[in-house]
């Protein structure tokens, strides 16, 4: 099942959010929480405040518990630009553009969490299939030298250059 949460009319940039956004998506939940507390930026706290609304969605509207959740997307949108003056020199003026976003989390219990010792479990086996493979190869593929002399390369024979 899938729970969202949005922030609408955030007063930051979508080039800043989407910086932050970005690392947390497949993540799981808890990952993601720790990696938006120890991340110094003004998006992450927006972020977090999302991610944490998502996760009393997911509690209170779906019953779902919140170690089984993993950040399925995570998407910042382009809201309206204010758009402000500032005065320059010699009475001209020029434009200023304050930015919001939209910040949009879905959440999702379907997509199975990825662990380290997951991962790890399953770099190791691939290995020891590539190994087995190669051994397979290495037995079927022996070259087999019957004549010694056609086998080995001359010696002292002259190139032309």
């Amino acid at each position: 099942m899938e729970v969202r949460s949005i922030y609408k009319y955030a007063r930051i940039s979508p080039f800043k959010v989407r910086e932050v956004t970005r690392e947390i998506q497949g993540l799981p939940v808890s990952a993601a929480l720790d990696l938006l507390a120890f991340t110094p930026k003004k998006a992450a706290f927006l972020i977090g405040k999302t991610l944490k609304s998502a996760i009393a969605n997911a509690e209170n509207n779906a019953n779902l518990k919140p170690d089984g959740l993993v950040v399925k997307e995570a998407v910042v949108g382009e809201g309206p630009t204010l758009k402000r003056i500032m005065a320059r020199a010699r009475g001209s003026a020029s434009g200023i553009l304050k930015r919001t976003s939209h910040i949009r989390i879905v959440l999702s219990d379907e997509i199975p969490i990825k662990t380290r010792e997951a991962r790890k479990a399953k770099r190791e086996q691939e290995k020891k299939a590539a190994k087995k493979q190669t051994k397979v190869d290495a037995s079927e593929n022996a070259p087999k030298l019957t004549d010694k002399k056609s086998a080995a390369p001359k010696q002292g024979a002259k190139t032309k250059k």
